[in-house]
């Protein structure tokens, strides 16, 4: 059975999704060591979600909520986040809501800014790393890889990727109306990562010209060599944020890389002239904090002079969804999760099918023996029987898969267990239902 706990920016703040964002060790492990019915463990940590898709080892009562449990002790164990400070910061999903959840979030539906990109690859890298943990399991592989293909339908199909855009982007079109001119600009960008290659191309798009890149791990000069920026020592560091007119930063690290304090010591005389720039700063400055963990110290808001734009502003800026593009795009993504749905239900319903054909097979075999203790010439009598059992059990189990496929798996099992007696031991089907009951 598959489970996830998800905490996004829809049900968390931005401070508790940083927190989540830099556990000490990884959590996917921790979750797959909690509980023996833990099959497996893939965790998608993002700069607005924190998810762990889990896969439960089934039948089994309350499995949602051990599963649950298994997945707050290991978030607590990882990141120092107690489970109390969780409550009402998540919610549980499970049974064939997961399919669909991961293919809308892959899609980008569930995004800060609806269709934003970058979502899709952060899917694929969740897998990757629990494949290099070990924490993977065989239905967590076909989840991750059908949310590939359901992600890549949703982009080739419909213009969702026209209804959001991404953080950077809008990020920058917030600035926007504060800049008359993007070529006058003196833009300074901290950090080299995907985000910072993806800020660079966006701010050319604007028209900027003036950027300058500081690596906090110093990674600056390579950085800014492949982009044709300039690079920005430490020792020059701060006065190139006291006289930037824009600072964008989009570094993961763990701590602030700038502060009222970087301000301050940026505006010193002896600085100021070592990195060649003017003392004085006409107008006012835009500080955008694209980071989570935040890269910028509240502080820096307090400056005067300076405006701070992050990801909590960002998101209360995101433009409304363009309805048809989006409507479109969660049909096709329900669709996805019907398929991956009935493939599962197939495979749930397969104990059912095995169990009444050894049912029929074994009244045949007694009455088989029966037939050639009193004799059958040629065998023709049990070839016979052979043929008419193969066709009564082929409509009971085309109706199986057909019953699986519609989510009524559970009358077949009943039905078997009225008319014949027989008793499935792995009513998959509606354990899941009755679990999330349970444990809501």
């Amino acid at each position: 059975m598959l489970l996830c706990v998800s905490a996004s920016h829809k049900t968390a703040s931005f401070e508790l999704l940083e927190r989540l964002s830099v556990p000490r060790t990884p959590v996917a492990p921790l979750i797959a060591a909690n509980a023996e019915l833990v099959q497996g463990a893939v965790v998608v940590a993002t700069c607005n979600r924190f998810e762990a898709y889990v896969d439960m080892d089934e039948p089994v009562t309350a499995a949602v909520a051990l599963g649950v449990d298994a997945t707050l002790s290991a978030i607590e164990a990882a990141t120092g986040v107690p489970a109390a400070e969780l409550e009402g910061a998540y919610t549980v999903l499970g049974g064939d809501d997961v399919a669909e959840h991961l293919f809308s979030v892959a899609s980008g539906l569930e995004s800060v800014v609806v269709g934003e990109g970058e979502i899709a690859g952060q899917v694929r890298r969740a897998l990757t790393e629990s494949r290099q943990l070990g924490t993977t399991s065989a239905e967590l592989e076909r989840l991750f890889q059908r949310a590939s293909e359901a992600q890549r339908g949703v982009k080739n199909s419909t213009a969702i990727g026209r209804a959001g855009r991404s953080l950077v982007r809008l990020g920058l079109e917030l600035a926007d109306s504060r800049i008359a001119d993007w070529s006058t600009q003196r833009v300074l960008l901290v950090g080299t990562g995907a985000y910072a290659a993806a800020t660079v191309a966006a701010l050319r798009d604007q028209g900027a010209e003036d950027i300058s890149v500081h690596s906090p791990s110093g990674r600056a000069a390579k950085f800014a060599a492949k982009h044709g920026l300039r690079a920005v020592s430490a020792e020059t560091f701060p006065s190139a944020v006291a006289h930037a007119d824009l600072v964008i930063t989009c570094t993961t690290s763990e701590h602030h890389v700038v502060s009222a304090a970087t301000f301050a010591a940026g505006r010193t005389g002896a600085e100021a002239t070592a990195s060649g720039c003017p003392v004085d700063h006409a107008g006012r400055r835009l500080v955008i904090d694209l980071g989570l963990p935040r890269n910028v110290d509240p502080d820096v808001a307090t400056v005067p002079g300076v405006d701070l734009l992050d990801l909590e502003t960002i998101r209360l800026h995101a433009p409304l969804e363009e309805l048809q593009a989006t409507d479109a795009a969660r049909d096709l993504v329900r669709d996805a999760a019907r398929r991956f749905a009935s493939v599962g239900e197939r495979k749930n319903i397969t104990p059912a099918v095995v169990a009444l054909r050894a049912h029929v097979f074994g009244v045949l075999d007694a009455e088989v023996a029966r037939v050639r203790a009193r004799g059958d010439e040629g065998g023709q009598t049990e070839q016979a029987l052979r043929h008419l059992v193969g066709v009564l059990l082929h409509t009971p189990t085309t109706r199986a898969h057909e019953l699986a496929e519609t989510g009524r798996a559970d009358e077949y099992i009943d039905a078997l267990s009225a008319l014949f007696g027989i008793e499935v031991t792995d009513p998959a089907a509606s354990a899941v239902r009755r679990d999330i009951a349970d444990a809501g």
